[in-house]
């Protein structure tokens, strides 16, 4: 069998698919991403085309689910983009509420964003005091998040400290892996869900982190998201977005500017 490249139509084909299910907006640079990630599927149906591929995913809805977690599929590492969680630190230390602490990893991946929040987080709080919960639109990486077993090499951002007392290290087969501390793992919760619909029973945060998600949106499907997330918020609640992002043009009254990517409800 040759070698399937992925025309340009196709690809158009494949990112107003995208789109209509789950809003994310792919440019022409993502093209060799998609072509690369959805070609084992070619491979597994043997198929000579994208085309042949995307009917696939059109009358099978599993099929289409499968291609979705393909293409939502992001790098990911623990304590990623230090300053945010030298915020939390600090405002962990001076937390005073007798209510317990609520944060929400909104677009979860893996789990690394969620279980770094909790490392800080039993770290300064008493273990009923603090809940960790992580959501993501892709059913493999929820899998991956609450198994919580990760390569090694991804310890390197966790301080020494954090890593002796929260990652076990594999042995065996899981040589040159670790495994989150079940006990860590007990306050951590994982869902799959989609951020482009209100989610009421996952009832209200202190802090919600929506970081690297914003940039696969246009602008009226990023208010969208923030409008449907802050459904889950109340007055003082915190959004953490990441650092290369912005809220720019999306008029939204309700948000109250922090830092250039923290937000507070007013």
């Amino acid at each position: 069998m040759s070698i399937v490249k992925i025309s340009d139509q196709e690809y158009k084909k494949f990112t107003e698919l995208i789109f209509d299910e789950i809003g994310i907006t792919l440019n022409e640079h993502k093209k060799s991403l998609m072509e690369s990630r959805f070609y084992k599927r070619i491979l597994h149906y043997k198929l000579d085309s994208f085309s042949l591929y995307y009917q696939v995913c059109k009358r099978d809805a599993r099929e289409k689910i499968e291609m979705l977690n393909l293409i939502t599929t992001n790098e990911t590492y623990f304590f990623r983009e230090k300053d945010h969680f030298d915020f939390l630190k600090e405002y962990l230390i001076n937390y005073q509420d007798e209510v317990k602490l609520r944060i929400w990893s909104a677009a979860s991946s893996v789990g690394a964003e969620a279980y770094s929040i909790a490392m800080l987080c039993d770290t300064l709080l008493p273990s009923n005091m603090w809940e960790v919960f992580g959501s993501d639109i892709n059913n493999n990486v929820i899998k991956k998040a609450r198994m919580g077993l990760y390569p090694i090499v991804w310890s390197e951002k966790i301080s020494l400290e954090l890593r002796h007392k929260y990652c076990l290290k594999g042995k065996g087969k899981y040589e040159g892996q670790f495994l989150v501390d079940r006990q860590l793992a007990k306050n951590v919760r994982f869902q799959n869900s989609n951020l482009l619909e209100e989610n009421h029973s996952f009832g209200e945060f202190n802090i919600v982190f929506l970081r690297n998600v914003l940039i696969y949106f246009n602008n009226e499907t990023r208010k969208q998201v923030i409008k449907n997330i802050m459904q889950n918020m109340k007055k003082g609640s915190l959004l953490i977005i990441s650092q290369t992002e912005n809220l720019n043009g999306l008029d939204i009254n309700e948000l109250e500017q922090v830092t250039p990517s923290i937000f507070k409800v007013k």
